[in-house]
């Protein structure tokens, strides 16, 4: 892979688990973060900023999407620049949900994980134009693994901000599969629209920028490909993603609260449906985390699991 270069206005803080990438752009007249990372690390996310920016206010943060590992910054941002003007950009389709704080269609609740409760200030939809870190920036839809999320195009630098939509090695879970909306069709449109644009260069929500840009596709299309010829690997990847993601929060957990999970939360109840009647629920946790543990996701322990040492 050939180095990436980005422009100098623009400063990727790549994050761990549980926090999607953020991305800092700077220019004369505005300081703008995209995406705001999980809420356990939003005091990481806020020292981040105030490091880099030096004194200076932020004013601008822009959320791709709203699922918790992109916005669970937001708040504590928002508290931090309190005496200033903070504008916050949020997609436009998702503005009802975070007006009435809608849990549900936001889906923390669905997905077992927390999100502070933010404000915002305005909104965007595909076809809009903004400008940051004195680039001119183009917004496009990009559903799929979530129907309201948002990609970024920058033509003259050709750098896409692409969220969930693709990464190195694929890509986010498909959530509307899970319960029961077409969400494949969606990613895979999202996929071509990538692939008509001129890129160099690919900031993911999560992992490093990179380039290779086409290869990153066809490895996503092959992906894509394996999903939809059995819906139920997508409901199995989505079920180990989020038992790792809330361990990955919490460190440890019992099995007993592992299968109280997959009755409380709609997204795992839904796709824990697609796998096994519920009887059958407690065998398919010990079959799932036997598969994260051989993987070195997790550790077992008799009455649970453990996050390993290595990611504590």
């Amino acid at each position: 892979m050939s180095e990436v270069a980005l422009p100098a206005s623009l400063r990727v803080f790549e994050r761990g688990w549980l926090s999607s990438n953020n991305i800092l752009l700077v220019d004369e007249d505005r300081a703008a973060l995209v995406d705001t990372g999980y809420a356990t690390h939003a005091a990481q996310t806020v020292a981040l900023v105030q490091h880099a920016l030096a004194g200076r206010a932020l004013d601008t943060i822009v959320n791709t999407h709203l699922h918790s590992d992109h916005c669970g910054g937001n708040a504590q941002l928002q508290a931090q620049w309190a005496s200033e003007t903070l504008e916050t950009l949020i997609p436009a389709a998702s503005e009802r949900a975070v007006r009435e704080w809608d849990e549900a269609k936001l889906t923390f609740r669905a997905t077992a994980q927390t999100c502070e409760r933010f404000t915002f200030t305005g909104t965007l939809a595909p076809g809009a134009r903004l400008k940051l870190g004195g680039i001119g920036w183009e917004v496009i839809g990009a559903p799929g693994h979530d129907p309201d999320s948002l990609m970024l195009y920058a033509p003259e630098p050709r750098v896409l901000i692409s969220a969930d939509a693709l990464w190195e090695h694929g890509f986010g879970v498909i959530f509307p599969e899970l319960e029961g909306e077409s969400g494949f069709a969606e990613q895979q449109a999202v996929l071509d629209a990538i692939a008509k644009l001129e890129v160099a260069t690919v900031i993911p929500g999560h992992g490093k920028p990179f380039t290779g840009v086409d290869a990153a596709l066809q490895r996503a299309y092959s992906r894509l490909a394996w999903l939809r010829a059995d819906p139920a690997r997508n409901a199995k990847n989505a079920l180990k993603v989020l038992i790792v993601f809330k361990l990955l929060e919490v460190r440890t957990l019992r099995f007993a609260a592992l299968q109280a999970m997959l009755a409380d939360a709609a997204v795992m109840h839904a796709a824990a449906r697609q796998l096994a009647p519920e009887s059958a629920w407690p065998g398919l946790l010990h079959e799932l985390t036997g598969e994260l543990a051989k993987s070195g996701a997790l550790v077992l322990r008799e009455d649970g699991i453990e996050a390993p040492a290595a990611v504590a």
